[in-house]
């Protein structure tokens, strides 16, 4: 596909995620800043996002937020770039995916914000349980290089984004299968190239 593909995004984000994903597919892409202060709730980026966050993509006139839509989008729209799933890894890379996107995520916001869930409400909530989610989380990277086996996906970057953070910021509690997980998404030259540019983003915003 070649049409015009434009990252919105802070480097203080989530939008590094969707930045890592881009540089893994390889395509040509502009990239627009938008500060918290004023930019994010301003009438032009509303009509992107009305949600007043980043990231968000815009790829041939369709908008596409949400970290893991956006990695699934991308891996779709670039084929050649291998990241998406063979019929084989179909079911893993979906179930992670959005086990990552879901229970994950909850979970941990939840857990960030001090929030802890009654014995008597766990069914209410999709991830019922911090312990269990995060048990779950290990189960999936524990006998495999990458979620789907043997074969790094778009699933990765997503997955890896969370580990990464979750052991970086000691918002999971860290073990020794999400450390090396996490040391093997991030060795990839798209990883660190993404890393560079939202590092050097970042200082300019400073």
């Amino acid at each position: 596909m070649t049409q015009k593909l434009t990252l919105y995004t802070n480097p203080m984000s989530r939008g590094r995620i969707a930045r890592w994903m881009l540089e893994e597919t390889g395509a040509d892409y502009d990239t627009r800043i938008i500060k918290y202060d004023g930019e994010m709730h301003a009438p032009e980026y509303l009509a992107i996002n009305p949600m007043r966050k980043v990231p968000a993509i815009v790829h041939g006139g369709k908008t596409v937020t949400e970290c893991a839509a956006i990695c699934a989008y991308l891996a779709d729209a670039f084929p050649e770039a291998g990241l998406a799933p063979t019929p084989d890894e179909r079911a893993d890379y979906y179930r992670w995916l959005f086990f990552a996107a879901g229970p994950v995520e909850a979970a941990v916001a939840n857990r960030s914000l001090g929030i802890d869930i009654p014995e008597d409400k766990k069914r209410m909530v999709g991830y019922g349980d911090f312990d269990l989610t995060r048990k779950v989380l290990i189960s999936a990277i524990a006998d495999r290089p990458f979620i789907c086996g043997d074969r790094f996906t778009a699933a990765d970057v997503y997955v890896g984004s969370q580990v990464t953070w979750g052991v970086q910021f000691g918002s999971i509690p860290s073990s020794p299968e999400m450390v090396a997980y996490s040391e093997r998404v991030c060795s990839r030259d798209a990883y660190k190239r993404a890393s560079a540019k939202d590092d050097a983003a970042t200082t300019e915003l400073a």
